[in-house]
């Protein structure tokens, strides 16, 4: 029995649940905010650094991949300390403070170190919040709904994510009409979306209310051992990681197909918003289907997605390619972290969630590398024929390992 089964017996059902709900409402709302602050950013993000900074798309793909390796260190790291902690709050605040910094940083930067290092600080500091967000949403909800409370959170987040560049894509109209230079526009963006993180750490700071948790003094959480379908998961998850590079070459192969810059964060709020728009239903069928049957079938549109851009020759094309990408995200990316908290106790989820996100970080470093060097090297069909057929490698797989990465108690609630 773990410790999520046995009842406190200073509060009610009732009150437990009210309280669980409002953890992962204020865990969403937060995550919301700071979707916004990233996709003010992202869409633009390689234009900057590429046509203002004049860094060349090697070093992008070097840069992003590192940095997300780097900042994998961080995850685990985090992930041991939410486990140790009292009170997960205090690293959630601290990573949006980090990424909040790295954002604001990159208005004065001007060469490929100063780039690299802020890019850096913004990676250490989502490395940092997203192990004790996860575990605040495993600890608050049940087992019965687990899918249903990460679905709740990714939607708001997404929409978040769809909200950041239907803005920028309104501030760049303006900028353009009104002919204030690139390099000028750009560094507003930036500097707005290091503000909008203010509103995140305030709801971090006064929505989330969390108890003091009582927290062993021993190492016995530190050698408990993580379940094997955990590690299953966790290397297949990671094989498929090094398909999945740095959502900058999308944006730098719809350039190539034509979209105009403008219209690029448009299509990217697309992506946003069919994934923000299916995420809460997914996490609810995943809690009536399973977790591995919807992971699978996200990982096989993946693979149709990155070869219709492999395969496209028009600028049209872009917009359904973008919104399979939403699709395949809202069926694996809540998923995924149920699961993970499906396969292992409550006592060790933050170590679990941290050697997870630790795989899928450290993955990034080869597959935009390899991204970079194939577009560079080839041509920019070469990266998305690469990543297809990675993933469609991970596909059959998870499907050959599928009885073996399902939780036992899973398998037998699906079968009852």
């Amino acid at each position: 029995m773990t410790n999520e089964e046995v009842t406190q017996p200073s509060q009610s059902d009732a009150g437990r649940k009210t309280e669980g709900r409002r953890t992962i409402l204020a865990v969403g709302w937060a995550s919301f905010f700071g979707g916004v602050s990233q996709d003010i950013v992202i869409p633009i993000l390689p234009l900057y650094l590429t046509q203002v900074l004049g860094l060349d798309k090697a070093f992008i793909g070097v840069a992003e991949g590192l940095v997300t390796a780097a900042s994998s260190v961080f995850k685990i790291i985090a992930g041991r300390l939410s486990d140790r902690l009292p009170f997960q709050r205090p690293l959630v605040a601290a990573g949006y403070s980090l990424s909040m910094v790295g954002r604001l940083g990159l208005v004065f930067a001007s060469g490929t170190l100063a780039v690299f290092a802020l890019r850096f600080t913004d990676g250490i500091g989502k490395g940092v919040k997203d192990p004790p967000k996860d575990v605040l949403v495993a600890n608050a909800a049940a087992a019965t709904t687990r899918g249903r409370s990460f679905g709740i959170t990714r939607m708001l987040d997404t929409f978040g994510s769809a909200l950041g560049p239907l803005v920028l894509s309104g501030l760049l109209f303006v900028f353009v009409q009104n002919h204030v230079a690139p390099e000028d526009y750009y560094r507003w963006l930036l500097v707005l979306s290091a503000l909008v993180l203010v509103i995140t750490l305030a709801i971090v700071q006064l929505g989330i209310r969390e108890k003091r948790r009582t927290v062993s003094r021993g190492d016995a959480a530190a050698r408990e051992p993580l379940a094997r379908s955990f590690y299953l998961f966790t290397t297949l998850a990671g094989l498929f990681a090094i398909a999945n590079s740095s959502d900058a070459f999308l944006i730098l192969r719809a350039q190539n197909l034509g979209l105009g810059v403008i219209v690029i964060p448009l299509a990217y709020a697309v992506l946003n918003i069919i994934y923000g728009a299916l995420a809460l239903p997914a996490g609810i069928l995943s809690d009536r289907v399973g977790r591995i049957p919807l992971i699978t079938a996200g990982w096989t549109l993946y693979a149709v997605c990155y070869l219709g851009f492999a395969l496209a020759d028009s600028a049209w094309q872009v917009w359904p390619l973008f919104a399979l990408y939403g699709i395949f995200y809202a069926v694996t990316e809540g998923v995924s972290k149920a699961l993970i908290a499906d396969t292992v106790g409550r006592e060790v989820r933050g170590r679990a969630y941290g050697v997870y996100n630790m795989v899928i970080g450290l993955a990034a470093l080869p597959a935009s590398l390899v991204a970079g060097l194939l577009w560079d090297g080839i041509s920019s069909r070469a990266p998305f024929f690469f990543s297809a057929a990675l993933a469609l490698m991970a596909v059959v797989l998870m499907i050959a390992f599928r009885h073996q990465v399902t939780p036992r108690a899973q398998r037998s609630s699906i079968a009852g």
